[in-house]
């Protein structure tokens, strides 16, 4: 299949806010995580499935464990997989107030991506002829993802009463967020998958979310080495 790599680096360059700006949290919402005192069980519900729902980090490495993934039962298994990864580091980092650093950890994220479009595209098989575990990797990189998660909750030093439930239903929220996402995706890519193009374009497609990956490591990689006391 051919490839036209300047159509790419057109979608990349207009993807490159998004990409970049993944973790974005919104002044409304910086402003409630600042201000909260208490159980605030819905309004956390709310914030956590929003955040997923526009965290396009977390969303693309998801498009790139499913991609290839055409039953049900494989779609479950590995997203339950990541959801058990990053749920414990979201909720064990912020309740410990574990503190890592966020561009180091975004880089991962972003290295993640990376991963997952290599090995779509069949990489570790055809350079090294060994097929790592997909499974345990989406399970260690949804460890990685949710201390991203909680990067961004400790930034804005709540805490106090209700802390612990509050992480539960901001956790829940995220999940809601997952199950809302990839249902779209999921949508998309099964009636995608009744056109000959899904295969044609499987390769582009991956190629694309490789850049992004690589796009994303990059920036969070410079803003380390820029921020003070790197």
């Amino acid at each position: 299949m051919k490839i036209y790599p300047r159509y790419l680096w057109l979608i990349l360059i207009s993807l490159f806010p998004v990409i970049t700006l993944a973790h974005g949290v919104d002044e409304s919402t910086q402003q409630f995580l600042i201000n909260n005192e208490g159980v605030a069980i819905v309004p956390f519900l709310y914030i956590g499935a929003k955040h997923m729902v526009t965290g396009y980090d977390h969303l693309l490495f998801l498009v790139g464990v499913i991609f290839f993934l055409y039953r049900t039962r494989d779609v479950l298994i590995y997203v339950s997989f990541f959801t058990i990864g990053h749920s414990l580091t979201l909720i064990f980092g912020v309740y410990n107030d574990i503190q890592v650093n966020a561009f180091l950890v975004d880089a991962v994220i972003g290295l993640s991506i990376v991963y997952k479009g290599f090995d779509n595209l069949g990489g570790f098989k055809r350079l090294t002829g060994y097929q790592p575990d997909t499974r345990a990797a989406v399970l260690v990189f949804g460890l990685f993802h949710g201390f991203g998660l909680a990067t961004k909750l400790q930034e804005f030093e709540f805490g106090g009463d209700g802390l612990l439930q509050n992480l539960l239903a901001f956790n829940v929220g995220v999940e809601i967020g997952q199950f809302i996402a990839l249902s779209f995706v999921l949508i998309a890519l099964s009636l995608w998958r009744n056109y000959d193009s899904y295969l044609k374009f499987s390769t582009a497609s991956n190629t694309l979310l490789m850049s992004g990956g690589v796009i994303l490591t990059m920036y969070q990689l410079t803003g380390f080495l820029i921020s003070p006391g790197a």
